[in-house]
């Protein structure tokens, strides 16, 4: 059965920080700008890692089927579908997008998703084949959107999906970044909005985290690849609008922040501990989400699959 979060047991699953709220998994309220909407219940999964090997197939059918139980009005991945797309050729990770896809389908609603770093296809392959000359043509094609950034409106809030790789080589091979051109069109599309409108966005690297601080230390800096690296530059373009809550992956942890007027949240992994078991005290799971008028509540919920990844692999 899929296990939920209580306040009593959050501390397990969670992360803490004195300098900023946060609770994972239990309900969290903040300020909205008050309306007549109706509610609106969204399912966030992320860093699926899928892959043909270890059961994970049945794996994401658990998954599948324990986020459809949850009726959700809206369901949103938060990136990373597949495993390890951005350092192999198409051919190689074909079967796991088969496999991501067959999850995909299966999922009841309004299906969407962000591009992790995963998702880049033939980025920086490995393997001695020729880099790709749009790495993101894959996810695009797999997912039928036109490009890796874009918004839409449910019930009343207005969803920003953002697309947070730059690829730059090197040691770290990726950074957590929002581009120029990016910032530009997502200036324009908030600026068409009512006033007061709540804003959902979504990215796969975290605009703000206290993951670092957490696990190593108080002064220890995040690494250039785990975060969005000019998360100020877009947060700045949210400054005049209601920007209510960030979902955001890359961690596989369930975190909660609340920073000033908005909620952050980290929302676990499918995979868990890339399909090891429990990653930093966060099992396999999705997280849960409820929007009515001014209130935002969550919980994390596991779906109840148990590692079979061989030690050695």
């Amino acid at each position: 059965m899929p296990r939920r979060f209580s306040r009593r047991n959050f501390l397990r699953y969670g992360l803490t920080s004195s300098a900023l709220f946060a609770v994972a998994g239990c309900a969290a309220t903040g300020p909205a700008a008050p309306s007549t909407r109706g509610g609106l219940r969204l399912v966030f999964f992320t860093d699926v890692h899928a892959r043909a090997e270890w059961y994970t197939p049945a794996a994401l059918a658990m998954a599948a089927n324990a986020i459809n139980a949850q009726e959700a009005d809206l369901v949103i991945g938060g990136g990373d579908l597949i495993t390890d797309g951005f350092q192999s050729a198409a051919a190689t990770v074909a079967p796991r997008w088969d496999v991501y896809m067959e999850m995909h389908r299966s999922l009841k609603g309004e299906v969407h998703a962000v591009i992790g770093n995963h998702d880049l296809v033939a980025a920086i392959p490995e393997d001695g084949t020729a880099p790709s000359d749009d790495p993101r043509a894959e996810f695009r094609d797999r997912l039928g959107v036109s490009r890796t950034y874009y918004s839409f409106d449910a019930r009343g809030y207005h969803f920003v999906l953002l697309d947070s790789i730059r690829v730059v080589g090197g040691e770290l091979k990726y950074h957590g970044d929002v581009d120029p051109e990016q910032l530009e069109w997502l200036k324009e599309d908030l600026s068409k909005l009512p006033s007061g409108q709540p804003v959902v966005a979504v990215t796969h690297i975290p605009l703000l985290t206290a993951f670092y601080q957490a696990t190593e230390g108080t002064t220890f800096p995040a690494p250039a690849n785990r975060v969005v690296v000019n998360n100020r530059d877009v947060l700045e373009v949210f400054r005049d609008y209601n920007l209510i809550l960030v979902l955001q992956g890359h961690l596989h942890v369930s975190e909660q922040l609340r920073w000033r007027d908005t909620t952050f949240i980290t929302g676990g992994a499918i995979c868990g501990k890339w399909w090891r078991g429990a990653w930093q005290g966060t099992d396999e799971g999705f997280t849960v989400v409820t929007l009515q008028d001014d209130r935002i509540e969550s919980e994390y919920v596991t779906y109840g699959w148990r590692a079979r990844r061989p030690p050695n692999a």
